[in-house]
């Protein structure tokens, strides 16, 4: 990783540090739970919980953007209960009901960076966490990436996005700057078909 973009990316995660955390005496509102017994095929009964978010499952588009110049955007957010309190991923968000994920996927990577791309490509799915969610996230590589809008963020959204190498990437995987499993499955699932492309 080059030494200025490392430097840059420090400066990112500095401002968007968590230095206070004070739980609150409310019933969450977001993220519920609901139990389950489930009877098997063979008879047996099992008891069950599951994640619901905002009333829904929560499944995901998460967009891996190439710009027209081979460079891809990484975001940089605050994810206050993770050691850092800060993670580095990729423009994702959720599939709101009744909307294609190809869809969410165009409309997140528009509202997080500003960019819109020339293509998107799917990757495929796969379920975030299958032992307490029914989430069921998509992957897609978004190419010929190009800075058209302004971010549009939500109410206490904050994003700051970050470009680099396809290698630089990688290598903030490797070095441990990039912990979270919908970029790191993305980014992997993308490597064959930019190293193809490339």
């Amino acid at each position: 990783m080059r030494k200025e973009k490392l430097k840059e990316l420090e400066m990112i995660i500095e401002d968007f540090k968590t230095i206070k955390k004070e739980k609150l005496n409310k019933q969450a509102r977001f993220i519920k739970g609901e139990a389950y017994d489930c009877t098997l095929n063979n008879g047996k009964t099992i008891t069950r919980e599951k994640i619901v978010k905002n009333g829904k499952d929560g499944s995901a588009a998460i967009i891996l953007p190439v710009t027209s110049c081979n460079n891809v955007i990484l975001t940089v957010e605050p994810r206050v209960f993770s050691k850092r309190t800060v993670g580095i991923g990729i423009p994702a968000g959720y599939i709101e009901e009744g909307e294609d994920a190809y869809v969410a996927a165009l409309r997140e990577l528009e509202e997080e960076t500003g960019y819109v791309p020339n293509e998107l490509i799917s990757l495929g799915g796969f379920y975030q966490d299958m032992g307490c969610s029914s989430a069921y996230n998509q992957s897609f590589l978004a190419t010929g990436c190009e800075k058209k809008k302004n971010q549009h963020l939500d109410k206490d959204e904050y994003v700051k996005y970050f470009d680099c190498t396809f290698d630089e990437a990688l290598e903030l995987i490797d070095i441990g700057y990039i912990e979270g499993c919908n970029a790191i499955i993305t980014l992997g699932r993308a490597k064959k078909y930019i190293k193809k492309r490339g």
